[in-house]
């Protein structure tokens, strides 16, 4: 497949899509003894029969180096008021985990006050483009009351029913 760059496009894509109102999470892994998470709006769920979700994530991150099959991964549905986390794990901090409150969860890293919270394991890795398609197998999931963090034109925002 020969992929062809049109800036046009490419802004046009990333303007329509930066249209859509996305939940902010915060995927997360142990390896070699430390924890490893990155801010994700590409995350969805995939099946009931079997459980399984899907995550995106970019083919430079370095989360993605972290995972291979079998691999256990969580996913922190970020809370309202947590804008300040999305924004750590989505820089360069070198400890991402510093200052902010988790603890382990079947194997994998669990923000403290998430919105909810999913435990999986790699099934596979699709690739897609200049992104990895994750499927996860769920072992675990744990709602939570309150509101989520969403993301919309570069502004973050919540839910309100009408």
């Amino acid at each position: 497949m020969t992929v062809t760059s049109d800036v046009r496009l490419e802004q046009g894509l990333r303007a329509t899509m930066g249209n859509l109102v996305a939940g902010l999470n915060v995927v997360t892994t142990s390896a070699g003894g430390a924890p490893h998470g990155t801010t994700v709006s590409g995350v969805m769920s995939l099946s009931m029969n079997p459980p399984m979700v899907l995550v995106s994530l970019g083919v430079r991150s370095r989360l993605l180096a972290r995972l291979a099959e079998g691999a256990r991964f969580g996913i922190n549905i970020l809370a309202a008021d947590q804008d300040q986390v999305a924004l750590r794990f989505s820089g360069s901090t070198p400890d991402r985990f510093a200052d902010v409150p988790w603890f382990e969860d079947h194997g994998a890293p669990r923000i403290v006050d998430a919105h909810g919270w999913v435990a999986a394991d790699v099934e596979a890795l699709v690739p897609g483009g200049d992104h990895v398609i994750v499927l996860g197998r769920v072992i675990d999931a744990v709602p939570s009351a309150g509101a989520p963090l969403s993301y919309h034109q570069r502004t973050f925002g919540t839910h309100h029913a009408f």
